[in-house]
C-alpha cells in the first residue's frame, strides 16, 4: 500500500464518503416533500376551486388535503430528481466531497425551486388576462371574476413553475457542482 503524505490535500487522496450520498439522496426527497406541501399549503389557501375543478374534490377541508397531495408528489418528484442529482453529485465529485459542499449545493436548488414556483405563479397570472381566450382553452373551469381568476392561474402556474424548476433546479445545481468542484480542486 502507497504511504499517504500527511499534508497532502489533494482531492485524489481524499476518502470517498458514500455516506454523504445516501444522506443526500434521502435529503432530497425529504426537500421534496417538504415543497411540495408548503408550496400546497399556500395554494390549497389561494384556491380551493383549482382543487376542486383540476383533481375533481368535492368535501370539505380542501386545504389539508393539498397540503397531503403536494407532499405526496414531492415525495415522488423528490425520489426521482433526488436520484438523478445524487448520481451526478457523486460522479462529478468521485464520491468524495465533504457533507457541507453537498449541503451548499442542494441549499442552491432549494432556492430555484421556490423562486420557479413564484415565477411560474406570475407567469400565469399575466397569461389569464392578456391571453384569456387561449387560457380558458388550456384550463379546467377557470371563474371570470378578477380575483379568483387570478387565484385560480396562480395555483396552476405555480404549480407547473416548481415542477419544471425542480427539473431545471436539478440540471442547474449539477453544472453548478460541477463548476464550484472543480475551482475547489484548483484551489487545492
Amino acid at each position: 500500500m502507497e504511504d499517504i503524505p500527511l499534508l497532502d490535500t489533494t482531492p485524489s487522496y481524499h476518502p470517498k464518503r458514500p455516506v454523504n450520498l445516501i444522506l443526500l439522496f434521502l435529503l432530497m426527497i425529504g426537500i421534496g416533500g417538504a415543497i411540495g406541501a408548503t408550496t400546497n399549503a399556500v395554494n390549497g389557501r389561494v384556491s380551493e376551486a383549482y382543487f376542486r375543478n383540476v383533481m375533481a374534490w368535492d368535501f370539505e377541508g380542501i386545504g389539508i388535503a393539498a397540503i397531503f397531495q403536494g407532499l405526496f408528489e414531492g415525495l415522488i418528484y423528490g425520489f426521482i430528481l433526488g436520484m438523478i442529482f445524487t448520481i451526478g453529485f457523486a460522479i462529478i465529485t468521485r464520491k468524495k466531497a465533504a457533507w457541507d459542499f453537498a449541503k451548499k449545493q442542494v441549499n442552491k436548488i432549494i432556492f430555484t425551486i421556490y423562486t420557479s414556483w413564484i415565477t411560474g405563479g406570475l407567469i400565469a397570472i399575466l397569461l389569464a388576462f392578456t391571453l384569456p381566450e387561449m387560457y380558458d382553452n388550456a384550463f379546467i373551469g377557470v371563474p371570470e371574476a378578477s380575483l379568483p381568476r387570478a387565484a385560480y392561474a396562480w395555483v396552476g402556474g405555480s404549480i407547473w413553475g416548481a415542477m419544471f424548476g425542480g427539473l431545471f433546479a436539478v440540471i442547474y445545481g449539477l453544472m453548478r457542482t460541477h463548476h464550484e468542484w472543480k475551482k475547489m480542486i484548483r484551489k487545492i
